[in-house]
C-alpha cells in the first residue's frame, strides 16, 4: 500500500500574473449584496477588493463573500481601516487571499503590515486558522502556502510614504506598493486633482522605486483606456470603478436612449 501523493502547492493566481509581468484588475466591492459580489466574481474581474475601509462593510459581511466567491476566477482581498496587526490577522482568518494595508507611510508600518500576515517565525500572525483553512484551497500546510500565497498591499498615499516610498519598498514581505493618489492628493495640497502633473511624477517616483526592489506597483484607474495607459507605464495592479459606479453607469448606459438618464459621468483619470 502506497502513501497518497500530496496536493500541489496552490499558487494565488494574482501573485503568479504579476510575477509574470501581467497586470491584474480588482473590482472594488463597497455593497453588502453577496450576489453582487458573486456576479463580480466570474465577470473578468482579476480579484475583488473588499473595501472594509471606506464601506459598511463588517468582518461577518467580508466572511459571507468569501464562502460565496470560493472557487471563482476573482479571488478575494481586503482593505483593512488600518494597519493595525489584530485588523490584519480578523480578515485572514476569514480566507481572504490578501490585504491591502491603507496610509503605509514609513518603513515601519510596512514591516507591521507583512509580518501580521505571516506566522511565525516570519511574522506575528495567530494561528486560529480553521475557518480560513475551510475556505482556502487543499494544501499540505495552510500555514505555508498562506505565508507564501497571501498578497500583500502597502497603500503610498501621504507625502511621507512618497518620500520613504525607497525604505517602504525595501521592507521583505511587501508585495505591492500601491499608490492611492486621491488621498495623495489632499496630502499634497490638491484635493482630488488626481492628474495633476505633481501627483502623475509622485505615483512614478513609487512605481521606480517598487521596481528597484523587485515589487510590484499598482493604482486606481476609472476607464479600461486609463489600465492600458498606466500598464504602458509600468504599473501592474489596478483597482478599477466600484461594484455601484459600474451599476450606476450601467443604468446610465440603458436609460441614455430613452432620456431618462441622471448623474454625473465618470471621472477621467
Amino acid at each position: 500500500m502506497t502513501d497518497a501523493p500530496l496536493p500541489a502547492p496552490w499558487v494565488n493566481p494574482v501573485k503568479a500574473r504579476l510575477a509574470r509581468g501581467e497586470y491584474v484588475v480588482g473590482m472594488p466591492v463597497t455593497a453588502t449584496s453577496l450576489d453582487l459580489a458573486l456576479v463580480a466574481a466570474k465577470s473578468g474581474f482579476d480579484f475583488l477588493w473588499v473595501e472594509m475601509e471606506h464601506s459598511p462593510i463588517t468582518l461577518e459581511t467580508l466572511r459571507h463573500i468569501v464562502l460565496a466567491t470560493r472557487g471563482l476566477p476573482a479571488v478575494p482581498i481586503a482593505r483593512v481601516p488600518g494597519g493595525e496587526t489584530w485588523m490584519a490577522k480578523r480578515v485572514l482568518d476569514q480566507g481572504v487571499h490578501g490585504v491591502v494595508f491603507p496610509f503605509t507611510s514609513t518603513p515601519a508600518l510596512a514591516e507591521q503590515a507583512a509580518r501580521a500576515c505571516r506566522y511565525p517565525p516570519r511574522g506575528r500572525r495567530g494561528s486560529g486558522s480553521g475557518l480560513a483553512e475551510g475556505t482556502w484551497a487543499t494544501v499540505p500546510s495552510y500555514f505555508d502556502s498562506a505565508d507564501d500565497q497571501v498578497l500583500v498591499v502597502a497603500v503610498i498615499e501621504e507625502v511621507e510614504g512618497v518620500e520613504r516610498c525607497e525604505e517602504i519598498a525595501a521592507v521583505e514581505g511587501i508585495d505591492v506598493l500601491f499608490v492611492g493618489t486621491s488621498d495623495l492628493s489632499f496630502s499634497m495640497g490638491l484635493r482630488g486633482n488626481l492628474m495633476h502633473p505633481d501627483v502623475l511624477r509622485a505615483a512614478e517616483r513609487v512605481r521606480d522605486a517598487a521596481h528597484r526592489h523587485g515589487k510590484h506597483c499598482g493604482r486606481p484607474v476609472a476607464s479600461p483606456e486609463s489600465v492600458q495607459r498606466f500598464a504602458a507605464d509600468g504599473f501592474q495592479l489596478f483597482h478599477a470603478a466600484s461594484d455601484l459606479t459600474l451599476f450606476a453607469e450601467g443604468a446610465r448606459a440603458w436609460l441614455d436612449p430613452l432620456g431618462r438618464a441622471t448623474g454625473a459621468p465618470r471621472a477621467a483619470y
